[in-house]
C-alpha cells in the first residue's frame, strides 16, 4: 500500500484514553478516558489498543458503563482479571471517523505543532505532546516539556489551520522556555 498523506496519515485514529487498571474479576478494564473516548465509546466499537514498546493489538469493545464517573470497559474475548491485566497501561484509539468533536474539541495531532503565541504577538514555544488527565488536558511546550493547562484561562484561541494557539499565560510559565528558542 503506497504511503498515505500526511493529512490521512495523522488522523488514522485518535486518542481515546489509557487502561488505567483492572475493576472485578470478570475482565472489566478502567479507562482514563480523553475527551474524545468518553464522548464514542460504544459496544461494537473498534480499537487499538498501541503498548509502551510499539506493539499493538486489535480488539473491540464488548460493553461499556460508568463507575464513579470513570468508564468501565469489556473488551471481546477478554473475560477474566488475568487476561485483562495484560492490556493494564495500554492507550487505546479509536479511527477518527467514529469520534465526533464538539466545539472547542480537537484531536491531538491537529495541536502538536501548533505555535502558542502570546497577546504581544511573540512565539513562546510549539506544541509538542497533548497529555490528558481526569480533571484537564495539558499542552508539552517544547523540548523541556513546559506544561500549560489546556483552558479557557490561558487559551484565548485555537486555529489549528494556522497551527497558531493564542495563550494568556501567568508571567515565568514560559520564560524558560522563550530562552531555549
Amino acid at each position: 500500500m503506497p504511503p498515505q498523506p500526511p493529512s490521512e496519515k495523522r488522523r488514522a485514529d485518535v486518542n481515546a484514553g489509557r487502561i488505567a487498571g483492572v475493576f472485578g474479576l470478570r475482565g472489566e478494564l478502567k479507562l482514563d478516558a480523553s475527551r474524545i473516548g468518553d464522548d464514542a465509546l460504544r459496544a461494537g466499537l473498534a480499537a487499538t489498543a498501541r503498548f509502551a514498546d510499539g506493539t499493538t493489538r486489535a480488539v473491540t469493545i464488548a460493553a461499556v458503563r460508568r463507575q464513579k464517573g470513570r468508564p468501565l470497559i469489556r473488551i471481546a474475548g477478554v473475560d477474566d482479571a488475568g487476561a485483562a491485566q495484560a492490556l493494564v497501561g495500554a492507550q487505546l484509539t479509536l479511527a477518527a471517523g467514529d469520534a465526533a468533536l464538539g466545539a472547542g474539541e480537537y484531536f491531538d495531532a491537529d495541536l502538536v505543532g501548533c505555535r502558542l503565541v502570546d497577546a504581544e504577538g511573540r512565539e513562546r514555544g510549539v506544541v509538542v505532546d497533548v497529555l490528558h488527565y481526569p480533571n484537564q488536558d495539558l499542552l508539552a511546550i517544547g523540548a523541556a516539556r513546559t506544561l500549560v493547562p489546556l483552558v479557557a484561562a490561558f487559551i484565548a484561541n485555537v486555529d489549528v489551520a494556522r497551527k497558531e494557539i493564542r495563550v494568556t499565560v501567568p508571567p515565568g510559565l514560559l520564560d524558560a522556555e522563550a530562552e531555549e528558542a
